[in-house]
C-alpha cells in the first residue's frame, strides 16, 4: 500500500479526556500517582501511559510527537521548543568529543554557525562539503565520522540531497543519516528513503502560522528513548521542551497541511515559469532545468508539488533591497525571515538567514548578494499577485 503522510495523520485517534475532538491540553507541570512504586517505575522508564513531569513527558507533547512521527512513517517523535532546539538535541545525542560531522555547505545559517562555530569547542569537528557531490560525501569520511547531516532540500539554494545515495554511504560506514525535512514536508519522507533520524522546525509549513516556535525529533524507539533518558538524554537534561498550549494550536493545523503544501506548491511553480518567462534567473526545483528535479521527482510524492520555496538572482544586494521594498508596497507580501506562512514571505538570504555563513563561503557554495528566498504564500490568485511581482521588477529595473 502507498504511503500517505496525509492520510496516516487523519488515522490517528486522538481524544480528549472527556471524549472532546481534540485532544486536551495540558496545564500541568508534574503528574500524581497512586503508587510510590509506579513513579519508581516511570522514572527508569519503566512505565507505559505514565507522565511524570512535563520536560520528560506530557500528553499534549506526546499527541504532537506521535503525529509527526505518524506523518514521517518512524517509530517515534519528540518535539521541542525550536526547530534549533531538536537540531542541536539530535547532535549532542548522537556525537562526543572526539567525533566527527559531514555537513552539507549549504544549511540554515544558525544550523551551520552551530555546527562550524559552537561544536568545535568541544572537539567535534565538522566537514562542510557539497552533499550532491556523492563523491565528495565519501571523501570526507574519517574513521571517527559519527554523522551525515542535510536538508532535503537546502536553505537557502534550493539544492536537493539524494537521500537514499547518501543513506547507502552512511549504512556501509556504521553512521547515522540525519536530515532537516522543514522545507519539504509530506512532499518527501525522508525516513522511508534511508534517513535514520529526521528534524524539522515545525515553525514553519508544518504550523503554518509564524505564530511560536517549535521543532520535532523523528526517529527509532530506541534513539527517542536514549534522548529522554533521565540519566543521560540530551532532551531531558538540556529541556529544550515545548509548551503545551503551543503542542496543541499545531497538531491541529497540521491536519490542513496537505492542503497548504499543495497550494504552495501549485502557486511556486506558477511564479517560477513566469519568473522564466521574464528572464530572471530563478532557482526552483520544479523546473527541469533544475540541476535537483530528477532527484527530487525520484524521491518525492507528486500530489504535494515540488514545494514552496523559490530563490531569484539579482545580482547585486541593492537590486535585492530595491525589489523587496516595492514588493511590499505592492503587498506582493512581507520583507521578513522565516517561510511556509499562509502569506509570501522574501527576504536577502546572504544578509539574513545564510547571515551567518561567511562571505567566502557564501561565494563557495555559489550564493549571490543579490539572492532573494520566496517563500510563497496561499494567495487564492496567484495570477494577480504575479502582476504585482512584475510591476515590482519593471519599476526597479529588474527587467
Amino acid at each position: 500500500m502507498k504511503f500517505d503522510p496525509a492520510s496516516r495523520i487523519q488515522d490517528l485517534r486522538q481524544f480528549g479526556e472527556y471524549g472532546d475532538v481534540n485532544p486536551s491540553i495540558t496545564d500541568s507541570a508534574t503528574y500524581t500517582f497512586m503508587q510510590a512504586k509506579t513513579m519508581a517505575d516511570t522514572f527508569h522508564g519503566e512505565t507505559e501511559g505514565c507522565f511524570l513531569y512535563s520536560r520528560h513527558w506530557n500528553p499534549s507533547n506526546k499527541y504532537l510527537a506521535d503525529a509527526m512521527a505518524a506523518m514521517e512513517g518512524t517509530e517515534a517523535g519528540w518535539v521541542t521548543g525550536s526547530g534549533m532546539g531538536a537540531i542541536t538535541t539530535a547532535f549532542l545525542q548522537l556525537c562526543n568529543s572526539g567525533d566527527h560531522i559531514i555537513s552539507s555547505m549549504t544549511i540554515y545559517g544558525g544550523s551551520f554557525a552551530f555546527l562550524q562555530n559552537w561544536l568545535p569547542r568541544f572537539n567535534i569537528n565538522v566537514t562542510f562539503v557539497n552533499i550532491t557531490d556523492l563523491d565528495a560525501v565519501r571523501a570526507a569520511i574519517r574513521p571517527n565520522t559519527k554523522v551525515i547531516y542535510t536538508e532535503t532540500m537546502t536553505n537557502p539554494m534550493l539544492q536537493i540531497s539524494d537521500i537514499p545515495a547518501l543513506a547507502k554511504i552512511s549504512n556501509e560506514n556504521n553512521i547515522k543519516l540525519v536530515v532537516d525535512n522543514t522545507f519539504t514536508p509530506m512532499m518527501v519522507t525522508p525516513s522511508r528513503l534511508g534517513a535514520h533520524i529526521v528534524v524539522y522546525s515545525l515553525t514553519k509549513f508544518v504550523n503554518g502560522k509564524n505564530d511560536c516556535v517549535a521543532g520535532a525529533i523523528c526517529g527509532t524507539h530506541d534513539f527517542i528513548g536514549q534522548l529522554i533518558d533521565v540519566n543521560s538524554g540530551t532532551a531531558m537534561l538540556l529541556g529544550p521542551v515545548l509548551d503545551p498550549m503551543r503542542s496543541s494550536s499545531i497538531l491541529k493545523n497540521m491536519h490542513t497541511l496537505h492542503l497548504r503544501m499543495k497550494q504552495h506548491s501549485f502557486n511556486a511553480m506558477y511564479l517560477a515559469n513566469k519568473f522564466v518567462e521574464a528572464g530572471v534567473t530563478i532557482h526552483y526545483p520544479g523546473l527541469p532545468t533544475n540541476k535537483g528535479h530528477e532527484t527530487l521527482k525520484r524521491m518525492m510524492d507528486p500530489q504535494f508539488g515540488f514545494g514552496g520555496m523559490i530563490a531569484i538572482d539579482l545580482g547585486t544586494a541593492e537590486q535585492a533591497s530595491k525589489l523587496m521594498e516595492k514588493m511590499e508596497i505592492e503587498d506582493v507580501g512581507y520583507l521578513a525571515v522565516s517561510l511556509g506562512y499562509f502569506k509570501t514571505l522574501f527576504s536577502n538570504s546572504g544578509k539574513s538567514t545564510s547571515s551567518e555563513v561567511p562571505e567566502e563561503v557564501q561565494r563557495e557554495m555559489g550564493l549571490s548578494e543579490g539572492m532573494v528566498r520566496f517563500s510563497v504564500g496561499l494567495d487564492n490568485d496567484i495570477e494577480r499577485t504575479w502582476e504585482k511581482i512584475h510591476k515590482s521588477l519593471r519599476e526597479t529595473g529588474c527587467i
